[in-house]
């Protein structure tokens, strides 16, 4: 009786595609010919793990045997294990090759895709400050950059000028030789070529058969209005040039936004703090703020209170890829208490004082009056 696939890969019905290519990758690892050789219970358990795999990888297939069982996948549940040539497609050599490629020299294992040849640059990372205002209109950044460059001397080839790379003979040109092992191929990077297929016989002075040499890059890079701290912006083909001739890399731009004296930023809106004297909350008035767009003018209600906000729509920050539209700026009120008051001014308050009353401070009589009926209840 055929195992149950979840019971071969030793995880739950309900399993993730992730905890699947972890539970495969331990038992491949732990039951590989090559760390067991001449062992028959590790190849059969090996080939039990690739069967397991390859049908719950599959979410067509993995519905299927999840309702009808090694009965509705066919005879021999993947069409396997007498034939690997059925396994989705591509076969056991591309499953094994995703995820041990690096491991056991597979064909995966470099960027340059299938085989030797080219290879294509890094991508690099470039932290880049700006200011608030410079967020609100957008801006231009001309930065400078460390990086490899193609070199120009041989065209990026790597060979001396006049002469050209050859194809490697060892390999054929693929950038690797496959062995057979058992019931499977190993294929292991080309040691002649070191994996690229091909070889430089005459390299060049310049950059010593890299076919790109350190240099710094200047470059202009838009950035758009509404960009946060973690925006990051690509630049296609402004990373590490390719070796060998291969395609450059990418240039990632990382946003930090500075920040500001006046605004406090939330998204596209923007908090701005506004103290305002005792008479001005009394009596309300006019209220001059700033904004990224221009100075405004507010009219304060007589009474304002400190922690009151006031809202001007669309005087914020603008929206990322989405022109024309604008968050709002908050204005939160603080009422500042007179301090260093001269003579005339203490007079003047002491007679306030000696006037007012509970209509014109109605939450302190409320208070008052809370504690008053707090302190009875205790003293009964």
């Amino acid at each position: 009786m055929a195992k149950d696939y979840y019971e071969v890969l030793g995880v739950a019905r309900g399993a993730s595609e992730e905890d699947l290519k972890k539970a495969y990758r331990k038992l491949a690892m732990q039951h590989h010919p090559d760390r067991n050789p001449g062992d028959k219970e590790a190849e059969a358990r090996f080939r039990e793990a690739n069967e397991a795999y390859e049908v719950l990888k599959d979410p067509k297939k993995r519905a299927v045997y999840d309702q009808y069982g090694h009965a509705g996948l066919g005879q021999n549940g993947g069409g396997f294990p007498g034939d690997f040539s059925n396994m989705g497609g591509g076969g056991f050599g591309d499953i094994f090759e995703e995820l041990f490629g690096d491991i056991f020299g597979g064909a995966r294992s470099g960027r340059g895709g299938r085989g030797g040849g080219p290879a294509r640059g890094e991508d690099l990372r470039y932290d880049l400050k700006v200011t608030l205002e410079e967020v609100m209109t957008g801006t231009e950044a001309r930065i400078r950059l460390p990086t490899m460059t193609g070199c120009e001397s041989c065209g990026g080839t790597g060979a001396r000028p006049g002469t050209r790379p050859e194809t490697c003979g060892t390999c054929g040109g693929a950038g690797q030789l496959r062995q057979q092992q058992g019931f499977f191929t190993i294929a292991r990077p080309c040691p002649a070529c070191q994996g690229q297929g091909r070889v430089v016989r005459n390299p060049c002075h310049e950059c010593r058969g890299q076919g790109r040499k350190q240099a710094e890059k200047n470059l202009t890079v838009k950035i758009p209005p509404g960009v946060e701290t973690g925006t990051r912006i690509r630049v296609g083909g402004e990373g590490g040039a390719g070796m060998v001739g291969g395609p450059a890399g990418d240039l990632y731009i990382i946003i930090e936004v500075n920040p500001h004296p006046m605004f406090e930023r939330q998204g596209p809106n923007l908090l701005c703090i506004a103290p305002i004297s005792f008479t001005q909350a009394a009596l309300g008035g006019k209220l001059d703020v700033p904004t990224l767009h221009g100075r405004a003018r507010l009219n304060l209600q007589a009474g304002v209170q400190t922690g009151q906000r006031l809202v001007l729509r669309g005087k914020g920050l603008p929206f990322l890829n989405r022109p024309g539209m604008f968050g709002d700026l908050v204005v939160e009120l603080r009422v500042e208490t007179p301090v260093n008051l001269n003579k005339r001014q203490r007079e003047l308050l002491e007679e306030f004082a000696r006037c007012e009353n509970q209509e014109c401070q109605p939450e302190s009589a409320s208070f008052l009056d809370k504690v008053k009926e707090f302190l009875d209840k205790m003293s009964v």
